[in-house]
Formats: C-alpha cells, sequence, structure tokens
C-alpha cells in the first residue's frame, strides 16, 4: 500500500488543511486521466456512540462522522491550497468524501480496527495463484508490515502489505 510520488507530495501537501478542518484525512487518491485528472479525498472522524444527538449551527448532526458542511470546508481549504501552489498541471476534479461503508484502506494500521471483517484484497504479485479476492481479517502485524486472511475453506494466508495493491472493508448488513 505505497503510495506513489505524486500522490505522497500531494498528501503532504493539504494534509494540514484538512487537519485545520478538525477531521482526519482517511487518504487520497489521485488518477492522472489526460487532460481531466481526479483528485480524491477521504476525510473521516470519530463518531461518539454515546453521545446525544446535537445539531449544529449548521443544521448537521454532530458526534455522527462526516457532514456534507465538513466536505464543505475541507474542499475550501484544499482548494485554495491546490490554487496557489498549482501541484497539477492541467484540468482537474477535486472530490471531497467520508470513505463510506466499504472504506479503501490506504496504511496498514487503518485495517487494524477492522479484525474480523470481510476485506476484499487486489495484490501486485500472486499468493496462492490469486491476486483478487475476498477474505476475513485475521490479524494486522504492524511490526512486520504483514496480514493474515482466512480465505475458503479456513485457509489462513499471510500476506507481506508491500504485496497490496488495494484493499478496502467489504460491507455487510
Amino acid at each position: 500500500m505505497k503510495l506513489s510520488n505524486k500522490t505522497q507530495a500531494l498528501q503532504d501537501m493539504i494534509a494540514p488543511a484538512v487537519a485545520a478542518c478538525d477531521v482526519e484525512l482517511w487518504g487520497i487518491e489521485f488518477l492522472p486521466q489526460g487532460k481531466r485528472s481526479m483528485l480524491r479525498i477521504f476525510i473521516d472522524k470519530p463518531i461518539n456512540e454515546n453521545a446525544e444527538p446535537v445539531i449544529g449551527e449548521d443544521g448537521e448532526e454532530q458526534g455522527r462522522g462526516i457532514g456534507v458542511q465538513d466536505c464543505v470546508r475541507v474542499t475550501q481549504q484544499v482548494g485554495a491550497i491546490l490554487d496557489v501552489h498549482d501541484p497539477i498541471s492541467g484540468e482537474y476534479a477535486l472530490e471531497v468524501s467520508s470513505p463510506g461503508w466499504d472504506r479503501p484502506f490506504f496504511e496498514l494500521s487503518q485495517m487494524s480496527a477492522y479484525t474480523g471483517y470481510q476485506v476484499a484484497l487486489r495484490l501486485i504479485s500472486a499468493v496462492e495463484n490469486r491476486r483478487k479476492f475476498q477474505a476475513k481479517l485475521i490479524s494486522v502485524d504492524l511490526e512486520n508490515e504483514m496480514i493474515q486472511v482466512e480465505v475458503e475453506q479456513q485457509q489462513v494466508l499471510e500476506i507481506d502489505s508491500h504485496n497490496i495493491d488495494k484493499a478496502n472493508l467489504v460491507y455487510q448488513d
């Protein structure tokens, strides 16, 4: 789950602007698409399960995760930074959202909170002759940068985090 140099530079540039909006930068995707590129920013904030719903001045519930106003604030802050530094040549679209139910993982540490859940993985090099699969996340070893997943027939696989091209949570009711 290594970021490209361009994506890492963009993330380093916008992280302070996102933090200034009192939200967490979950991750970014930069998709160069010819004349018009896409910069997608995922933001998150903790949900306080015990808090009573409170309606803020902006009309949104407080303590209930990311709201529209959070996305608007981050879009304005990041847009201003990008206008000043102009790191993306040509036209681009800026999209800000929560990671959602099927949240993508950008760092190994993000996966730790989701042990026991189903994840979808796309690998760089095949493991057991497969590059794509869904599996139950068994453990995350931050020190050795490995994960363990359980696939069909209770088979447990160890996967090096550097071999993960893309990973996301699989939403289940």
